[in-house]
């Protein structure tokens, strides 16, 4: 295949105050289809510094699909059409010869923006830090067997685990909910023995932070599921639900009891 000629229409805002934004497009020739869609990225901000432009900010990392950070909306889609792919892992292969690329920032009010496709999401830090840690001991690891995990758990806790933190859940969501997110850190220590001692707080913690930070409610589209690039099921925002309910009864049976929510 030859390279490719592509329209890119990107959402460029001048920096975290600058309320008000804009599409430039730009022209870009020469795309291969070997290149990644970040690397199609670096050539047009390559193209822009030597034509003394502002290149376009945009965040990235390992670039190996594991860490999050490549956040972007293309074409409508929180990383891209392909699913279970993140930004950095999407291929130029997957687009045509003269194609209209639109891509913008991940757009919930609790994500603003800081500069062109670059968005703040330490609102999802802030709801880690609520949920606290746990009580297992530290020192020498423990024998494989010195606690027993139901296969199942342990498969449903490692799948809720894979949730990257990366905010797909919240732009794809009408209501920018962040439920599954909340959902998957939930439920991969609810899941585990050694999970159990903090459960009950670490629910209540965790969606009080969420509903501080401004996230929206469920909105029961399972979009968040369906552009997830990790897959992670909307099966975790049923257990967080489940979670949520047992811990707000239970501390409020400890409060009828006079022990106090402690």
């Amino acid at each position: 295949m030859e390279n490719m000629h592509l329209k890119l229409k990107i959402w460029r805002q001048g920096g975290k105050f600058a309320k008000k934004g804009e599409f430039v497009t730009y022209e870009l020739d020469d795309v291969s289809e070997h290149m990644s869609f970040l690397e199609m990225l670096d050539v047009l901000n390559e193209k822009l510094i030597a034509q003394r432009e502002e290149p376009v900010a945009f965040e990235h990392d390992c670039r190996e699909g594991i860490c999050g950070t490549c956040s972007m909306v293309i074409n409508g889609h929180p990383h891209g059409p392909n699913a279970g792919t993140t930004t950095c892992q999407l291929h130029m292969r997957f687009f045509k010869d003269g194609d209209t690329v639109t891509i913008e920032p991940f757009r919930a009010k609790s994500f603003p923006v800081i500069k062109d496709l670059v968005v703040d999401r330490e609102a999802f830090d802030r709801i880690i830090q609520a949920g606290g840690f746990i009580s297992a001991s530290t020192g020498q690891a423990q024998d494989a067997n010195a606690i027993p995990v139901p296969k199942e758990l342990a498969s449903a806790s490692f799948d809720a685990a894979a949730c990257i933190g990366c905010g797909a859940c919240v732009a794809a969501c009408p209501n920018a909910s962040a439920m599954l997110f909340v959902s998957a850190k939930v439920s991969h220590l609810a899941l585990l023995p050694q999970g159990k001692v903090e459960a009950k707080r670490r629910a209540l913690a965790m969606v009080k932070q969420m509903d501080l930070e401004g996230f929206g409610n469920c909105s029961n589209v399972t979009a968040c599921e369906a552009e997830c690039p990790k897959e992670i099921s909307v099966e975790n925002i049923a257990r967080l639900n489940r979670e949520y309910i047992s811990a707000a009864f239970a501390y409020e049976e400890k409060e009828d009891k006079g022990g106090g929510a402690g």
